[in-house]
């Protein structure tokens, strides 16, 4: 039994009176162990009553801050991505080279530069992907002449080849889609099959599996070439969906469409930002 002189209350906080102390429960009488604390610094050891009384007595607000989430800003890692894709699709080399190093500055590796210019040329072709290559092997005797040595980064690990590509593209590609992948061809990928068949073991199988980039890194440097180089709407809607389903917040890419408008192409962010919107409104 508990006695209310065995409790004090101080500043609204509860203690155990030092002059009572007689025997109570602890917790362990909920696994139906008795135990008898005589000793005084049983108060730390909180009765069932008093603790379903805290519990009981918790602020509303308490739910409410567990529910509440902060979107996070793109990092400045993401931020490079964005610039360095885009720089390149539009073939702006001089811009590049700054975006390039403060890439490394940020934390990328020289295997994840050279990965994001290497995808980049399954959206925007391989003349402007060797030529960012080109300007960022540059880069780095540039660094390495001024005594900087930059993290060369893990290799992709080893792809299995089973089962084959095809079959590993769609599956690559439900899991971006979030949407199975076993419907019959449609639209352009019935008109012309074999640009499916390539889609799905080159990009989606041989890319996309490369692991030296995440699937959400390597769709920020799709969206980065589709909005940098224009006229590609439904692609980037597609692909904006698919940064949607990876998880990305409508604030990172709010902040994806002002990387691009600061360092890339004004009109064609204008035109991104467009797509932005009716996809963000769909999403809700």
């Amino acid at each position: 039994m508990i006695i209310e002189k065995d409790w004090i209350s101080k500043n609204g906080r509860i203690f155990r009176n030092p002059d009572t102390i007689i025997p109570y429960y602890s917790l362990d009488l909920c696994l139906g162990k008795h135990e008898k604390k005589e000793n005084m610094n049983s108060f730390l050891k909180i009765p069932v009553i008093v603790l379903l009384m805290i519990v009981v007595g918790l602020p509303s607000g308490v739910n409410a801050q567990q529910e509440s989430t902060v979107e996070e800003p793109l990092s400045r890692k993401y931020q490079s991505i964005i610039s360095i894709a885009a720089l390149t699709a539009k073939g702006d080399l001089i811009k590049l080279k700054p975006e390039l190093n403060a890439g490394l500055d940020a934390g990328l590796t020289i295997n994840q530069i050279k990965e994001v210019l290497i995808h980049l040329y399954a959206y925007c072709g391989f003349p402007r992907s060797i030529r960012g290559l080109q300007t960022f092997m540059e880069v780095l005797n540039e660094r390495k002449a001024k005594g900087i040595n930059d993290e060369t980064g893990a290799d992709a690990s080893p792809i299995s080849q089973e089962p084959n590509k095809y079959e590993r593209g769609k599956k690559v590609l439900g899991e971006l889609t979030k949407a199975p992948q076993n419907g019959a061809l449609t639209g352009y990928s019935a008109f012309a099959p074999v640009i499916d068949t390539f889609l799905k073991e080159h990009l989606f199988a041989d890319i996309f599996e490369r692991d030296v980039l995440t699937y959400t890194e390597r769709e920020l440097v799709t969206i980065s070439v589709i909005s940098a180089i224009g006229g590609a709407e439904p692609m980037l809607r597609s692909h904006l969906n698919i940064c949607i389903s990876l998880g990305l917040t409508s604030l990172q890419l709010k902040q994806f469409i002002s990387v691009i408008k600061s360092t890339a192409a004004e009109k064609e962010a204008n035109d991104a930002q467009t797509v932005l919107d009716e996809v963000l409104k769909n999403a809700r």
